[in-house]
């Protein structure tokens, strides 16, 4: 009786968090489809009748929202313990698309970075999901290195320095060229720190991508 109690117990808990069981997995989702809202806020505020001193604010907020899903998603599903497959797939996917988009925003309107300099971002990423991909097809699992963390952390700290700079520059305080200098030294230093990443971690897993290519 005990037991069957219990049963009904488990079943009736499961019923009731079916839905925020999948809520790690819609805010991965959702952290993609703020890219886009960044660039369109961005570029399109004059059209959408938005003062330029309101822009930096919106764009930190989609920012902030970001890294918060970031952030959410994964301590949700180790909370709830509803970790999948899935999700261990789409949440580094969604964190590439949705700093490279925003990088990659940058290299249009008023920052105007070069589109050289997100190419070191693009490469990183790509690089390593393929050796991830290739490795996995091998039954190997390549482990996550601390420089990855910091590299994303890096990544969003100049995303918010860019955008705070944008501040004072919407208020006239500093100038488009010194807006436009002190971002591309912010995204150069950026840069360098993510390929000493990619870098560390091709040095780390060496044997084991030598050994996703050997013949099966």
């Amino acid at each position: 009786m005990r037991s069957l109690a219990k049963k009904m117990k488990s079943i009736t808990l499961q019923s009731i968090f079916k839905i925020p069981l999948k809520l790690p997995l819609f805010l991965t989702i959702g952290r993609i489809f703020i890219s886009p809202i960044f660039f369109i806020f961005y570029l399109k505020y004059a059209q959408m009748g938005i003062s330029l001193t309101v822009v930096p604010f919106i764009l930190l907020g989609l920012l902030l929202v970001s890294e918060l899903t970031d952030f959410l998603d994964g301590f949700l599903a180790r909370r709830w313990n509803h970790v999948t497959r899935l999700g261990k797939i789409l949440d580094p996917m969604a964190d590439s698309i949705t700093r490279l988009t925003m990088l990659l925003t940058f290299t249009q309107g008023l920052v105007d970075l070069p589109l050289l300099l997100i190419f070191p971002f693009i490469y990183r990423d790509i690089m390593i999901s393929t050796l991830r991909t290739v490795c996995a097809m091998k039954g190997m699992t390549l482990a996550a290195r601390i420089s990855g963390k910091i590299k994303a952390v890096v990544q969003a700290i100049a995303i918010i320095m860019i955008i705070l700079l944008m501040i004072p520059y919407s208020f006239g305080m500093i100038t488009l060229q010194q807006l436009q200098s002190i971002s591309l030294y912010i995204v150069s230093a950026a840069a360098a720190y993510t390929l000493f990443s990619g870098f560390e971690y091709l040095k780390a897993n060496w044997n084991y991508i030598k050994s996703s290519w050997q013949k099966d």
